[in-house]
């Protein structure tokens, strides 16, 4: 059988919900029995998604082999519930770096390489690579932007070839939006269409439509839109806003665009195996009590707007973990700026039942999150902290309990008395020569846990794997200190003498990681350390 491709475009605006929508289908399509594949196409003339601003983009989505990625990787993998390589990832940066590095090595022969065909020529080759390292029946390609933008048109170009070399192993999915203006009331599909002809004029035709919008699509906006953008009716999907994107791969799955791709590929699924994702579905709307969790960061503010995007993964996380304890999760965002210009403000996180600090870079907000973190552990609230949580957590035990006058992490006071946090000794070059991209230690990394403590009884095994992105490390030099202070060391890098879990001693549950476990949560199997977290946060509500 030869590979098929599915690539996913969206229409009208961004943010539109392509990402999920091709996570979704990744789930139907893998519970009719294929081996489904994701890729993603970001626009971005950076090599990958490691410096790009938080604020802007949202989160930066770490693989196992390193690579810094979109956030839709993240839903790719909750959704299809794999990992991910590089592979599966690409930004315009990153295509054109290898063709220019191509043709410095004369792999082009002395032709003059221009823009089309070989911009186009490489897109392909990375989407066919990334189907053959996967071994998948279909690949799912979602190209970032919206049609009509210039960014996005030499991914259209190489769908478009791909369409023309290959016409019955392309499908083209167009995930665009239906407003409903406030004042007149009525759903409006005139940008739909607009998106659809642009999309025509870089030559290709939707196949499908996913109607994205505030309700469901009726009839005479479905048959609208079969007529003026050149389908049938039965093309024409409505994806109105649901409570949680969790339920999306349902309802695709009830409006048969399974079926209906698979029919258009000419291929057979074997069954349709739904059942965990229906039994998971159920239990978010069984869940009545709620578990109340504020997220204490410094990502979410983003002019008069909130961009929980910033944190998704993280999100995603205590959501999987509050559904598993049959608890609907309620997330309160709090800027830790807040903290340093009203103090008394930290009182407030007593009406939460745990609290979460995730990472993050940088000195904007620092003293608000240290503040946070002090309150939490005197107030003996669970507390779960990740990377740089972890990192100020220990500040934080440092100042107050062991009494280092100053104590901090060298990022943010690199001549602090007593640096707790210190530069990681083989990034120090890196870093003093302001060489920033790729320069963590990223990806998956060994970790020993000790015995008797909360993290190997959270695990129940000796040694796991976690994702890093972080270029500071705990200063062994105040272990000893610390430990006297009431900390326990509880995972340790398996080849180095780094530190990677820290848990506090008597107290109800305060863990920080160095690593990153929002990355390898999934819907059905919540990480461990989240499980555990908002079990302590259910006792304690």
């Amino acid at each position: 059988m030869k590979r098929k491709y599915i690539f996913i475009v969206g229409g009208v605006m961004s943010s539109v919900g392509k990402g999920v929508t091709a996570a979704s289908l990744g789930a139907l399509l893998t519970g009719k029995g294929l081996r489904v594949t994701a890729v993603k196409a970001d626009p971005y003339i950076n090599v990958d998604a490691g410096t790009m601003n938080p604020t802007e983009h949202g989160e930066v989505f770490v693989t196992n082999d390193g690579d810094e990625t979109d956030q839709d990787m993240g839903n790719y993998e909750r959704f299809l519930d794999t990992e991910l390589t590089a592979t599966n990832y690409m930004t315009t940066g990153r295509v054109y770096l290898t063709v220019i590095e191509r043709e410095r090595n004369l792999a082009y022969g002395g032709k003059c390489v221009e823009v089309v065909p070989h911009i186009p020529e490489e897109i392909i080759r990375r989407i066919e690579n990334a189907a053959r390292v996967n071994k998948a029946d279909i690949t799912i390609v979602e190209i970032g932007g919206t049609v009509g933008e210039y960014q996005n048109l030499l991914f259209l170009e190489a769908a478009r070839e791909m369409k023309l070399r290959h016409p019955a192993d392309v499908v083209f999915v167009l995930v665009s939006y239906l407003p409903i203006p406030a004042n007149i009331g009525e759903m409006k599909t005139k940008p739909t269409q607009y998106a659809s002809r642009t999309l025509n004029s870089t030559g290709i035709q939707a196949d499908f439509i996913v109607c994205r919008s505030e309700r469901p699509l009726d009839t005479p906006r479905r048959n609208k839109l079969a007529t003026f953008c050149g389908i049938t009716p039965e093309a024409v999907i409505s994806a109105p806003d649901m409570p949680s994107i969790y339920e999306v791969p349902l309802l695709l799955e009830d409006d048969g665009l399974g079926e209906k791709i698979l029919k258009k590929f000419g291929m057979r699924g074997r069954g349709s195996d739904m059942k965990p994702w229906r039994a998971f579905v159920k239990k978010i709307h069984d869940a009545k009590r709620s578990v109340k969790i504020a997220v204490v960061g410094k990502y979410f503010s983003t002019g008069d707007f909130t961009l929980a995007d910033s944190y998704i993964s993280v999100i995603e996380s205590v959501k999987h973990a509050a559904w598993h304890h049959d608890r609907r999760p309620e997330l309160t965002w709090v800027d830790a700026a807040v903290y340093e210009k009203q103090p008394a403000r930290v009182k407030d996180l007593l009406n939460y039942d745990g609290v979460l600090v995730p990472g993050g870079f940088g000195g904007r907000g620092i003293d608000g999150i240290i503040r946070a973190i002090r309150f939490v552990r005197e107030h003996n609230i669970p507390y779960l902290g990740l990377c740089y949580g972890m990192q100020l957590a220990c500040v934080e035990l440092a100042r107050n309990v062991a009494k280092l006058r100053g104590a901090h992490t060298v990022e943010i006071e690199p001549k602090t008395p007593h640096p707790i946090i210190i530069v990681n000794p083989y990034q120090q070059e890196n870093i003093a020569h302001h060489r920033y991209g790729g320069t963590m230690r990223l990806g998956a990394y060994p970790c020993r846990l000790t015995p008797g403590t909360r993290a190997h009884a959270a695990y129940g095994v000796d040694v796991i794997s976690e994702r890093h992105r972080h270029r500071y490390e705990f200063n062994n030099e105040y272990r000893a200190a610390l430990e006297k202070a009431g900390l326990v060391f509880s995972g340790e890098y398996t080849k180095k003498p780094l530190v990677e879990i820290v848990e506090l001693r008597n107290h109800p549950w305060f863990v920080g990681v160095q690593f990153h476990p929002e990355f390898k949560s999934r819907p059905l199997r919540p990480h461990p350390l989240f499980r555990e977290f908002i079990r302590a946060a259910v006792k304690r509500a």
